[in-house]
């Protein structure tokens, strides 16, 4: 999975928890679990390139 198709997804997930469409409590814990694990994802992605790009800039 890519950065941007995690954060698309993630975002879809967002939409769908406020568009108080009734869901049950079980589907709205999974809609917030699969959104907590595409947002821990991201962070990681988003921590990665950053310390590739310092990398880059840092060597001379």
């Amino acid at each position: 999975m890519t950065y941007d198709e995690a954060l698309n997804r993630l975002q879809t997930i967002v939409s769908s928890l406020e568009s108080n469409e009734a869901i049950s409590i079980d589907e709205y814990k999974k809609k917030a679990l699969e959104a907590k694990q595409l947002l821990d994802f991201c962070r990681k992605q988003l921590t990665q390139i950053e310390e590739e790009i310092e990398g880059i800039f840092e060597e001379k």
